[in-house]
């Protein structure tokens, strides 16, 4: 095949991903016009619509899935090839995408990273902040952080942290005005900090467990973030109750800034995990990580 027909095919691959000519130019480092030519050249070729376009977003169609469906993955093997030979290199290198929560990714992975890279500077790593449950395969990354009981069956999975633990906590001034809660079902009758989650767009429901039952709770309150530091200014402020990580909260209640409730409804539960597709080749430099990140402690719940 020749040279330009392999350009625009991966010109192709970059504009059906990110479903914008602009965040594909930028990401192939050429012109939204070279682009836009490339495609009608490559579509004028084959005598197929490939992309539908509007003013305001670009989408493949049918014909343009099944190609996106047949090439990216050889395209991605590829990568997966050239990045491996880094092997031969004195020191391993490349880019590499994670994907985790906030929590994960300021507790663990910032922790390893800045112990390992000052060790390898050809390694360069991007992660992305993200609570959704992320099709790591479809969105190109590498690895993604989530809870133990949160990462598909069909994935490759190595635990980098130990059991965790939530808390339901509030300030001592919020307490000086309401009761407190004796049994998750009395949250409803509190003001509560909320956190939405971004794959549905929902609030999220708080989960307790005692005696082998299981509880949801949706409670209330003035509050929604999408993020722990927002909560915690807002639980210390004392503008309501809040369901955070024990780890975030453990200094506050030894200093007696926040205060606990509803412990017993709060069991260990399985830590995060490092998840990854198993069909694929890993470069050095992945494994690099991997080792720097896999958790060597004790493990409580498993």
């Amino acid at each position: 095949m020749p040279r330009k027909n392999l350009n625009d095919l991966l010109a192709f691959l970059a504009v059906a991903r990110e479903r914008s000519f602009t965040r594909a130019a930028a990401q192939l480092g050429v012109s939204q016009s070279a682009l836009s030519h490339a495609m009608r050249a490559l579509e004028e070729r084959l005598g197929l619509r490939l992309l539908t376009r509007t003013t305001r977003s670009v989408s493949p169609t049918e014909a343009g899935e099944r190609l996106l469906r047949a090439i990216g993955p050889r395209f991605e093997e590829i990568d997966t090839e050239l990045a491996a030979l880094s092997a031969f290199r004195d020191k391993p290198a490349g880019t590499l995408r994670i994907t985790a929560a906030e929590h994960s990714a300021e507790t663990i992975i910032w922790p390893a990273l800045a112990t390992l890279l000052p060790d390898y500077p050809d390694i360069k790593v991007e992660v992305i902040i993200d609570y959704g449950l992320t099709d790591i395969v479809a969105e190109r990354y590498d690895a993604g952080v989530r809870l133990g009981e949160q990462v598909a069956k069909d994935m490759i999975a190595i635990r980098i942290g130990p059991d965790m633990r939530m808390a339901v906590v509030g300030a001592p001034s919020y307490f000086a005005r309401r009761e407190r809660p004796r049994t998750p079902r009395d949250l409803t009758e509190h003001s509560c900090i909320n956190l939405r989650l971004p794959t549905y767009g929902g609030i999220y429901a708080w989960e307790f467990e005692k005696d082998g039952h299981e509880l949801k709770v949706r409670v209330e309150g003035q509050l929604v973030f999408n993020n722990i530091g927002l909560r915690m200014n807002a639980v210390l402020a004392g503008l309501g109750l809040a369901y955070l990580p024990e780890d975030r909260v453990r200094q506050h209640l030894a200093d007696g800034r926040l205060l606990r409730v509803l412990a017993d409804w709060c069991p260990p539960f399985s830590g995060y995990h490092l998840y990854y597709p198993s069909r694929r080749q890993h470069s050095p430099a992945f494994v690099v990580l991997v080792e720097a990140l896999r958790y060597r402690g004790e493990v409580n719940s498993e």
